[in-house]
């Protein structure tokens, strides 16, 4: 019986390494792919089709050609920097809320929440809001990246406030008892017992904020508030509209394909593209797992009551 017990868990952790190897090797294959294709010569690629192990052909140019880009070093200057103001903000002001919507005595309670809820499930739509940012005078300017981000939703503030009840009413009642006002209570006391679920929605704002393209494209125009995802998108639509080209200059004009052929050197559309993806990859990638121990206890807040 023992025998055959142990017979049963090595067959379990044999197919429990495999199905983990074959789940890693396909969420990691396709960064690996980007990657060799990235450095491998565009014309290589365009005429004889993506490689899937190493370059055939390597090359860095793709690489020099997006990072020596004036637009792109903006692009992530001014993403990055939105992504750590909104965030850091975003944190302060929506647990600030939630502390005070944690409280039974908040004048006001039912009207809050009604609207929180409200704002989860009906919007303005984007017409609405491009009239709000262009009254405000935001339209074209950093400041549409930061202001209307500051809340972080109603969402986040069921989650702190789930969280701010947790906490014990001992540790209120003895910080009051020694002077303290609501302020330092909120900073003395319930910030550092969050620290697990203020990191685990943090992430989740770092990634949406980082990953936006969508405010760029509607409350901006030109070429020098664009942020990393939206110069991405534009990249991808150019690289469409010059394959598209290239397609049919070579059916039609043979000259004309070859001009562009030549044009386009040691690059592509496609490896620029992927470079350019892989550069807006990389800091999620980097950041992950230095926050992936408070995002996996933050998510388990609230879940087992004893």
């Amino acid at each position: 019986m023992v025998q055959g017990k142990r017979g049963r868990d090595r067959l379990f952790v044999i197919g429990n390494t495999i199905l983990m190897l074959f789940l890693i090797t396909v969420s990691v294959y396709p960064l690996y792919y980007a990657l060799i294709n990235s450095f491998n010569d565009g014309q290589d690629i365009t005429n004889h089709g993506m490689v899937l192990l190493w370059p055939r052909i390597f090359t860095t140019e793709s690489w020099k050609t997006v990072l020596g880009d004036a637009t792109v070093l903006r692009a992530v200057l001014i993403t990055l920097s939105r992504t750590i103001i909104v965030t850091v903000l975003s944190t302060i002001i929506t647990t600030m809320f939630a502390y005070a919507f944690s409280k039974d005595y908040l004048r006001g309670k039912r009207f809050y929440a009604v609207l929180g809820f409200l704002s989860m499930y009906i919007s303005g739509g984007i017409i609405a809001s491009f009239l709000v940012i262009s009254l405000f005078g935001m339209y074209n300017t950093y400041w549409v990246y930061i202001i209307p981000s500051l809340f972080g939703g109603f969402y986040n503030v069921i989650i702190y406030t789930t969280n701010f009840r947790a906490i014990p009413d001992e540790l209120y009642e003895s910080a009051r008892l020694d002077g303290a006002s609501e302020f330092k209570i909120y900073s003395r006391v319930v910030m550092p017992l969050s620290k697990p679920v203020i990191a685990a929605l943090a992430v989740f704002t770092v990634v949406g904020v980082w990953n936006d393209y969508q405010t760029t494209l509607f409350y901006t125009e030109g070429t020098t508030l664009k942020t990393l995802q939206y110069y991405i998108v534009q990249l991808v639509h150019n690289a469409n509209a010059l394959e598209a080209l290239k397609t049919s200059s070579a059916a039609g004009n043979a000259e004309i394909y070859k001009l562009l052929q030549d044009a386009a050197g040691p690059t592509s559309s496609m490896t620029i593209e992927l470079a350019a993806i892989l550069v807006a990859s990389v800091p999620m990638i980097v950041m992950y797992p230095f926050a992936q121990k408070f995002f996996t206890q933050g998510m388990m807040v609230g879940s087992i009551k004893g």
